[in-house]
């Protein structure tokens, strides 16, 4: 069960849920970079990168990031405000 459909929502949990997806993006992005071009013991060329598209993947990953971020930020100023209400 995602955090998001519990009846109490924690929005910090659904922040760290975002941030996580993201980093499974960029770790997947990242990972065929990095074998592209990679040679097997036969000598022949095992995996091609678009690269293209492997920009496209670290940059939607790197928006996710900053995306999520600023709700985390916004989860606090609620939570600060309402701890205000009730001081």
């Amino acid at each position: 069960m995602f955090a998001a459909d519990m009846n109490n929502m924690d929005l910090s949990a659904i922040v760290l849920q975002g941030l996580t997806q993201a980093e499974v993006q960029l770790n997947a992005a990242a990972s065929t970079l990095a074998t592209a071009g990679a040679v097997s013991p036969d000598g022949v060329n095992v995996d091609v990168a678009n690269l293209s598209a492997e920009i496209v993947a670290l940059n939607a990953a790197k928006t996710l990031v900053a995306v999520n971020l600023s709700a985390l930020k916004t989860a606090d100023q609620i939570q600060q405000s309402t701890i205000n209400l009730f001081a």
